[in-house]
């Protein structure tokens, strides 16, 4: 007879899959709310606002709504479900308390509607990604406390040498932690002036270097291997990647404020930091394609790869490009254009937005213990959303380019608008195929969802986890 101390604990004693659903309802719901957030601001651009003269429906407080839904709404909501699939599995223990779980579920919600309706209401702060009304931003921080103890309590507990998987977990609650009380109250209570927009343009990019970029990798390094059925190509390559986003990724935020009165020492600092990280991409990049060699089948077959793969694509693009426009030559021309739009869209829904959905599509199935209901509305739900994005983000950066030249030439201001016309209107098409994506996939989950009892996983488009 097993001695109960030694035996291997059961999934459904670590893995609360219930809780996991609410993190990807809210998740896709807070997107559904982004996504028409973003529509409005791209019907505005073309001069076909529905809301025109209605204050609460102004696309600039819609703009700030779609950020901040995409950032805290989706993204923090779809990494909480994942995180509380996976390190109880790391670990094979259970998070802190589950009580504690879905109070924080509780309460980021409301920290995430609450966020929403001061925005709507005219209470934002001055900083871009950090709008978030004053009286909100205590509670966040205390969310955030929250989380880091509730996940980092199972991971304190082993013995042993870490997977690279929980490095990132780690580096990602204390770094958030940090982040968060560096941009929403450093610059609001004790810094002004250009030390405050050297603190704001560290805010803005921590934001994605220290908060998405190591859940976002940690969760790669975890589902990858799990779904190709064979390990990390090489670990050696997996830490030097987590050391130079460590070293690297916190320095360079302030090449968001070039040609600016901050000092120069800085600046150049920035885009010094900026392009080293391009060559720290490159060997995560080189390590899952090295991960996935001989098996490259899968991208056709498996759709959650093909997810992971098209955005870890994507997140090589957007380095490239990114260590190309800090440079001070190349931010001369689109400094301030839709080119820097679109580099945005490119990483925050081409890269980390596609991860998550790549890791639903793949959990759906077994969270509600049913078989997709329609393989054709997952590949719809992929090609709309992948094309869509790749469509917005060329569009806006090549329009970015028109627009740079347009005021490079010293032409009135309006000409800039009207070059740029054909740009948005292509734009708003890409976002009604995003958007349409988005619905296929909502209605594909609600019809799995009302399916027949306990139908076979399709291995081929979901493969069962590894044991």
């Amino acid at each position: 007879m097993s001695d109960d101390s030694t035996a291997k604990p059961r999934h459904e004693d670590l893995v609360d899959q219930r809780l996991v659903c609410w993190y990807f309802a809210a998740a896709l719901t807070f997107l559904f709310i982004s996504m028409l957030g973003g529509m409005l601001m791209a019907l505005q651009l073309v001069r076909h606002n529905p809301f025109a003269g209605i204050e609460i429906f102004s696309p600039g407080r819609w703009r700030m709504i779609h950020t901040n839904a995409v950032a805290y709404g989706f993204l923090a909501n779809g990494f909480l479900g994942c995180l509380h699939w996976a390190v109880p599995r790391l670990t094979l223990r259970p998070v802190l308390d589950r009580r504690l779980s879905v109070l924080i579920f509780i309460a980021w919600q409301a920290v995430v509607l609450a966020t929403a309706g001061g925005l709507a209401f005219g209470q934002a702060q001055a900083l871009e990604w950090g709008e978030t009304p004053t009286w909100i931003d205590p509670v966040a921080q205390v969310g955030l406390l929250l989380v880091a103890i509730n996940f980092m309590a199972p991971i304190s507990k082993m013995s042993g040498p870490l997977y690279v998987t929980l490095w990132y977990f780690l580096a990602a609650f204390i770094w958030t932690f940090l982040t968060y009380a560096m941009g929403n109250f450093v610059p609001e209570y004790f810094v002004a002036g250009t030390s405050a927009g050297a603190v704001g343009g560290l805010f803005i990019h921590d934001l994605v270097g220290l908060f998405v970029t190591p859940l976002g990798w940690g969760l790669m390094y975890y589902f990858v291997p799990i779904l190709l059925k064979k390990p990390i190509w090489s670990h050696g390559l997996s830490l030097v990647g987590f050391w130079g986003l460590a070293f690297f990724y916190p320095l360079q935020g302030i090449h968001h404020f070039l040609y600016t009165p901050i000092p120069m020492f800085l600046q150049y600092g920035a885009v010094i930091s900026t392009i080293a990280v391009e060559l720290v991409v490159t060997t995560v990049v080189i390590n899952f394609f090295g991960t996935i060699w001989g098996s490259g089948s899968a991208v056709k077959h498996n759709l959650p790869i093909r997810w992971f793969y098209t955005g870890m694509v994507f997140y090589f693009l957007t380095c490239f490009q990114c260590a190309l426009q800090v440079t001070m030559t190349f931010q001369a021309l689109i400094h301030f254009t839709d080119w820097v739009v679109g580099h945005a869209h490119l990483v925050m829904f081409g890269v980390f937005s596609m991860w998550i959905l790549g890791i639903m599509t793949y959990l759906f199935p077994l969270l509600i213990g049913r078989d997709w209901y329609s393989r054709k509305l997952c590949e719809w739900h992929f090609w709309l959303s992948a094309v869509g994005i790749f469509v917005m983000a060329g569009d806006l950066i090549l329009g970015g380019l028109f627009q740079g030249w347009s005021w490079a030439a010293l032409q009135p201001w309006d000409a800039s608008v009207e070059v740029s016309f054909p740009f948005w209107f292509v734009r708003v098409f890409a976002g009604l195929a995003m958007f349409g994506g988005l619905l296929v996939f909502l209605y594909n989950i609600w019809m799995t969802w009302r399916g027949e009892e306990e139908l076979a996983v399709d291995s081929a488009t979901v493969p069962a986890p590894a044991s």
